[in-house]
């Protein structure tokens, strides 16, 4: 039992709708700590307004409640349960604990005696408040910045006069580091002041000088009612002070620190945590170490709360810090409770790694129009991918594979700049690509002394750099046929993909992977075990690595490969990258039940992901998991070890779904909907040939190749035209043009960016009314499972648009269309699974715009509205252990669920906020009303044409 008998009921806030500096990894904190607080028989009631996630589902606690995150919606929870005793703010990131701050001066948790878990408000206080956290630091004895805090206009400038440029910006109780910002000019410091002012809730910022060029570091740690504390995992920032940590490539273990300093770090951060409240529970503190050899550190800044970096740092270590963190939250000590990987040792050890991470994150600046594509200290990235490796160029090479934006690692793939002037102001001006940059200055024989001079990156990390630039220049130099074995794995090993070692050769990728066979250099799979292989782990998770080979006293050659294959039958569920616009949390949802439900039916799951933010890449999810880039060389190297009986394709969203040629080109199974289906519904041409044989409505198109083609196809189809290329996601590139001269611009515009694409033109239904099906098809039987009608008119992204759930506006024959339509088109694609389709409705005719055979963003929010588990069915359909007939159906909603789109417009400083057929939103929330005379409603239905734009 856990130590404090007296809590037997415990509020869990979420983190609400998915926003950049707020995303999936507060989710996966929340979802981890509502089933530990549920193993020790507490009951776990929960309130997040985000219907995209696993933390919301039904299973995860014994009360969900999807509301706004409010104190009204609190004030409506702790009436209803009346047996509530504590709260857990410290999953929920910045919103829950501005929430819980709230709550606690309105004396919501006084009067009804609810008592905060896992934090106290001195330490939400004193970390947040710039001013008091600067003299607790001072107190204590930490080094930090020279720094004075303004909460007014003149007192800024008087702080500003006195320091001198450059300064830092940093407003007080903000999230992502909104209203940040880098003053390096006298002129530009009015207005970042009066931003940063009003990006604080109480209109306070701090005022620092600007450490440039220092180093960065991060430490995750853990802390009892006992005051034991244990470091989790030290993280090293490859990019230097002035670039959010969020935005930086992180490595760990930290590579470049003294072990002295180190040690010193590790001290300041216990006082620190030690110092800030008498609290059990998880906190991440932030240092800047000057470049030189005095090694000097400062404090930057301390959360008393899970962190996006404790996310990074559980699939790390492979040590589950929420988990534990809510223990120590019900009063747990630390040498209580078990290693979760190896069950016999103690979780007051800290972990050991014996390989290294590397952390990149995933921008979508093409989405933000006119946006700064420069990184500073206001977090600008939607999501980040995760590598492990034996070695950091492994670790680095496996992560850049992993970001799906056609790069095939560092370098060797033709896609590096070759422009002097660009690259030195890439490096100058930190780009999005810096990562790649580097490779591309290297290879233009620029010094490392001057990239470290312009980059302030530790000279260490450039060596590596260096040193894979010197091996692909060797490599160079022999054909595949003459190609020496030990620089074959030597390449391997140091993370270069086949196709990159084939580039380098003027060969074909295929080639490399037959002689890597022949010559036996082949992948083999270590566990993730917290302790450096000194205690047996029991926890299946794995990365894959090369290891030269291992010689016995009696001339057998092996290597160690530690994933032992089972024979029991098996299932792949291919997991959906990073994060994006057009791809979020939702399909980690829909991946998560699938592999749930394949258990049900009694298949081994194996999950093969590389997002460090999400449920499906825990430890506990599947049976096994590849923490591997979702990347055709990684994923089949895992099949042939494996040989499951197929692939689910389907829950992944595009990133899965782009695989599925390969899969289908090798002969292996794709469960569910075959790959000529999902092709099918891809390929315009095809897709409406099948219509008109089905007598199916769609509008006018055309393909075209160029911008002549194009413009002879305008005359034919008439204005206003929606330009789209094919397979593209969340509506990239896609434009509604009202004359030739647009046209032609977007045309050019477009085959610059995606060369070799076809463009779809089709002819725009201007006015119409947009609505959406998802459905789950067994080949024979379609069972719809929800139909939504967008509140803003077609040609607004359909992950844009206020949908609702059931529509509100279509008579009976419209309906009708739309039944017989989604019924047809899914048996025709033959599916097996789910499908969902898009429609546009102009004077009573049903149009058809596209049809998804897959899992899509609608299916979590609609099985949240309705109270069912449409993924675990639909695996179950597709892996043909049910057919829809099967299953009982009975949908449970009054009134009108709407799903609402949220933006993060304001992380870029003047973009174009219209909305249009390209998907801009970075996540949804939820909203329950009860009928159409709800002021709510009324007033989303009254702006609903105000950002339509071209």
């Amino acid at each position: 039992m856990p130590k404090d008998n007296s809590i037997k009921s415990v509020l869990i806030i979420g983190s609400g709708p998915i926003v950049i500096g707020q995303a999936c990894e507060f989710d996966y904190a929340g979802s981890q700590a509502a089933r530990s607080i549920r193993e020790e028989g507490i009951e776990v009631i929960l309130i997040n307004s985000n219907p995209a996630t696993i933390m919301t589902d039904p299973s995860m606690a014994d009360h969900v409640y999807l509301l706004p995150l409010t104190t009204k919606s609190i004030i409506e929870i702790l009436k209803k349960h009346p047996n509530i005793d504590a709260v857990l703010p410290t999953m929920g990131g910045q919103t829950a604990l501005n929430l819980c701050l709230e709550a606690d001066e309105k004396g919501i948790w006084a009067d009804f005696n609810v008592r905060l878990i896992g934090v106290d408000i001195n330490a939400i206080n004193i970390t947040e408040d710039r001013e008091q956290f600067k003299q607790l630091l001072e107190r204590i004895g930490v080094g930090a910045a020279p720094a004075k805090t303004a909460t007014s206009f003149l007192k800024g400038k008087e702080i500003a006069q006195e320091f001198g440029f450059p300064l830092v910006i940093r407003p007080s109780f903000t999230l992502g580091g909104t209203g940040a910002a880098f003053v390096h000019h006298k002129e530009d410091f009015d207005e970042l002041l009066t931003r940063g002012l009003e990006a604080s809730p109480i209109h306070e910022v701090l005022i620092d000088k600007a450490l440039l060029g220092w180093k960065e570091y991060e430490l995750e740690l853990l802390r009892d009612q006992n005051d034991n504390v244990v470091i989790i995992c030290s993280i090293e920032n490859m990019d230097p002070m002035g670039i959010h940590t969020g935005d930086s490539i992180t490595v760990a273990p930290a590579m470049t620190l003294s072990d002295t300093t180190f040690q010193k770090m590790r001290d300041m951060a216990i006082l620190m945590m030690r110092s800030i409240g008498n609290f059990a529970g998880g906190c991440n503190v932030q240092f800047a170490v000057s470049p030189d050899e005095k090694e000097d550190i400062v404090a930057i800044e301390i959360n008393p709360r899970v962190s996006r970096s404790s996310a990074l740092a559980s699939k790390a270590t492979g040590y589950p810090i929420a988990k534990i963190a809510s223990k120590l939250a019900l009063g747990y000590h630390l040498d209580e409770l078990q290693n979760q990987i190896t069950k016999s040792t103690s979780a007051l050890f800290e972990p050991t790694l014996d390989y290294v991470i590397v952390k990149i994150p995933r921008w979508n600046f093409d989405k933000f129009e006119g946006a700064d594509r420069t990184l500073g200290l206001q977090m600008k990235s939607v999501g980040e991918v995760m590598g492990i490796g034996r070695s950091f160029q492994e670790a680095l090479h496996k992560a850049t594979q992993s970001l799906e934006i056609k790069r095939n690692g560092l370098g060797a793939d033709g896609k590096g700049y070759k422009n002097y002037e660009q690259i030195i102001e890439k490096l100058t001006y930190a780009s999005w690509d810096r990562v790649f940059v580097i490779y591309d200055a290297i290879q233009m024989g620029i010094p490392l002394s001057r990239i470290h001079e312009i980059t302030k990156i530790d000279m260490w990390f450039l060596k590596q750099y260096e040193e894979l630039y010197l091996l692909e220049k060797e490599i160079s130099k022999y054909t595949i046929d003459s190609l020496p074995r030990e620089l074959l794995l030597e390449a391997k090993q140091k993370g270069f993909a086949d196709r990159q070692i084939a580039h380098m050769m003027r060969g074909l990728e295929s080639q490399v992977y037959k002689k890597r066979d022949e010559l036996s250099i082949k992948r083999v799979y270590k566990l993730v075990d917290t302790c450096a292989a000194e205690f047996k782990a029991l926890t299946p998770y794995y990365y894959s690595t090369f290891e030269a080979e291992i010689e016995t006293a009696t001339g057998e050659k092996y290597v160690q490969n530690e994933s032992v294959v089972t024979d029991k039958k098996k299932i792949i569920v291919l997991g959906s990258g990073p994060n994006r616009i057009g791809q979020g949390i939702e399909f980690d949802y829909s991946c998560v039940h699938g592999v749930l439900a394949a258990k049900e039916c009694g298949y081994e799951t194996i999950m093969i992901n590389c997002n460090p933010e999400t449920v499906s890449t825990d430890f506990d999810t599947a049976d096994k998991l590849y923490f591997e880039p979702v990347f055709w060389e990684h994923i089949y190297d895992i099949i042939q070890h494996e040989k499951p009986e197929g692939v689910i394709v389907q829950l992944g969203g595009q990133t899965a779904l782009k695989l599925a040629e390969k899969l289908d080109r090798y002969g292996i199974k794709i469960i569910g909907t075959s790959f000529d289906a999902l092709d099918l519904a891809e390929d315009r041409g095809r897709f409406s040939e099948l219509l008109s044989e089905l007598k199916i409505p769609f509008p006018q198109f055309g393909v075209a190749e160029n911008a002549d083609q194009a413009s002879a196809l305008a005359d034919v189809l008439d204005f206003p035209l929606l330009v789209r290329p094919s397979y593209v996601l969340g509506g990239q590139g896609m434009k509604i043009v009202i004359n030739k001269q647009e046209l032609e611009e977007h045309v050019i515009d477009l085959l610059k960016n995606i060369p070799g694409n076809k463009l779809l033109l089709d002819h725009y239904l201007d006015g119409a009314i947009e609505a959406e099906a998802d459905a789950i098809c067994d080949g024979e039987n379609v069972y719809i499972i929800g139909i939504m009608e967008h509140i803003e008119p077609c040609g607004v992204h359909s992950g844009d648009s206020n949908a609702t759930l059931p529509p509100f506006n279509l008579g009976e024959f419209v309906m009708q269309q739309i039944k017989d339509h989604t019924k047809k088109i899914a048996l025709a694609l033959k599916t097996v699974g789910l499908i969902n389709i898009q429609f546009a409705i102009k004077d009573d005719i049903v149009y058809i715009i596209e049809a998804n055979p897959r899992a899509s963003r609608t299916v979590p929010f609609i099985a949240k509205a309705y109270g069912e588990p449409y993924v675990n069915y639909a695996t179950k359909v597709m892996l043909g252990e049910n057919k829809v007939t099967d299953f009982t159906f009975n949908p449970q909603l009054k009134g009108y669920a709407i799903k609402q789109p949220v933006f993060s417009f304001g992380k870029f400083h003047g973009v174009n906020k219209k909305l249009g057929p390209e998907m801009k939103s970075t996540g949804e929330s939820i909203l329950f009303i009860e009928d159409l005379k709800d002021d709510q409603f009324y007033e989303l239905y009254s702006r609903r044409k105000m950002y339509l734009s071209r």
